[in-house]
């Protein structure tokens, strides 16, 4: 099992940046992929970053390429998304996710965490 806890959402300005932080526990981040998703209202989950094998592997949604950076810190087993230019269409509830296989592009993580809200005010 893995456990997830996400932090560092708020209520920011267009052009702002925020740094969220994901603290996982029961797993090494560094052996699985880890990333983020986001859930705004109305609209279905989607795919954020991803990133394996301690930044071997980083894939990137291309609404957030350029403005979005993933990263994780091994001896804190913590993963990290650092959202730089936000947009007020990057408001949402951040997801930090875990495990799971790739099907045909597509990650399927096994863990989740709670959730974190990020809001960007026009």
């Amino acid at each position: 099992q893995v456990q997830l806890v996400e932090s560092g959402g708020g209520l920011v300005q267009a052009g702002d940046s925020l740094r969220l932080s994901c603290a996982a526990s029961g797993r090494t981040l560094s052996s699985i992929a880890t990333g983020w998703f986001r859930q705004a209202p109305g609209k279905e989950r989607e795919f954020v970053a991803r990133i394996r094998w301690t930044g071997g592997d980083i894939r990137y949604a291309n609404s957030v390429k350029g403005r979005f950076t993933i990263s994780t810190d091994d001896a804190k087993n913590t993963l990290y998304l650092q959202m730089d230019s936000l947009k007020p269409e990057d408001t949402a509830v951040y997801y930090c996710a875990a495990g799971g296989p790739t099907y045909g592009g597509n990650w399927y993580p096994d863990y989740w965490g709670q959730g974190t809200q990020v809001t960007v005010s026009s």
